[in-house]
C-alpha cells in the first residue's frame, strides 16, 4: 500500500472514531453529565470546549472566528505539508505522524464549524440533530466536544508551600477528545521517533 493511500486512511479513521463518539456523546447525554469506565480514574464527562485548549478565550465571538480561520488555515498547511513530504517520498512514519496531526485538527474543525448549526443546546437534555428551531451558533462558532478525563489523583497542596498551600490539586484535570489525543500522539511520535527526518525536511 503507498504512503499516500496509507495517510488517507489514518486520517479517515481517527475522523470516523472522533466524529461518531461525539456524535453520540451529543445525542446521549447533557453538559456535565458523566459516568465512570474505570473506578474514578478514567470517566467520560461531557463537556464543552468554546476557546483554545483548555477552554481558554479571547475576544469573545471575534476571537472564536479568528480561532477557527486560524485552525482551517493551519490545517490547508499541514496538508501542503503532507503533499510535499509524500512527494519526496520522505519516511512512512513522518508522513503518518503529520498526517495523524492533521485528523486531529481537521475533527476539531468539524465541530467548531459546524456543530453550531446541526446541534441544539445540550444544558437540561441530550441535543438534537437538525433541529427544527436550528442550531445553537452560526457557522464557525460551534463548540469543541471534549469527554476524556482523567482525575488520577485528587489531593490538597500542604500548607506551607507558597502560594499554593491549602489549594486543591487535581492530576489530570483538562478533558480531551480524541482529535486531541491524535495531535499530542502526532507530535510525540515525531519528536521521539521521527526527530531526525523532521528537522532534515525542515532544512531541505
Amino acid at each position: 500500500m503507498s504512503t499516500t493511500k496509507k495517510s488517507i486512511l489514518l486520517i479517515a479513521f481517527v475522523l470516523l472514531i472522533d466524529q461518531a463518539l461525539k456524535l453520540w456523546i451529543k445525542t446521549h447525554m447533557t453538559l456535565g453529565q458523566e459516568f465512570s469506565v474505570f473506578g474514578n480514574w478514567f470517566l467520560i464527562h461531557f463537556t464543552e470546549n468554546n476557546g483554545m485548549a483548555f477552554g481558554i478565550e479571547f475576544w469573545g465571538a471575534y476571537g472564536k472566528l479568528f480561532l477557527s480561520l486560524f485552525r482551517i488555515a493551519a490545517v490547508i498547511g499541514i496538508g501542503f505539508f503532507i503533499r510535499y513530504l509524500i512527494k519526496h517520498k520522505a519516511p512512512a512514519g513522518l508522513v503518518l505522524g503529520v498526517s495523524l496531526i492533521l485528523a486531529g485538527a481537521i475533527g476539531n474543525i468539524i465541530d467548531s464549524a459546524f456543530y453550531g448549526l446541526v446541534f441544539n443546546e445540550s444544558y437540561f437534555k441530550p441535543a438534537t440533530l437538525f433541529p427544527a428551531e436550528g442550531g445553537y451558533a452560526t457557522f464557525l462558532h460551534g463548540r469543541v466536544v471534549d469527554m476524556f478525563y482523567f482525575p488520577i489523583i485528587k489531593t490538597t497542596w500542604p500548607n506551607w508551600i507558597p502560594f499554593v498551600g491549602g489549594n486543591e490539586f487535581e492530576f489530570f484535570r483538562p478533558v480531551f477528545n480524541i482529535a486531541d489525543s491524535a495531535i499530542t500522539v502526532g507530535v510525540a511520535y515525531l519528536l521521539l521517533f521521527q526527530r531526525k527526518a523532521l528537522f532534515h525536511e525542515d532544512k531541505k
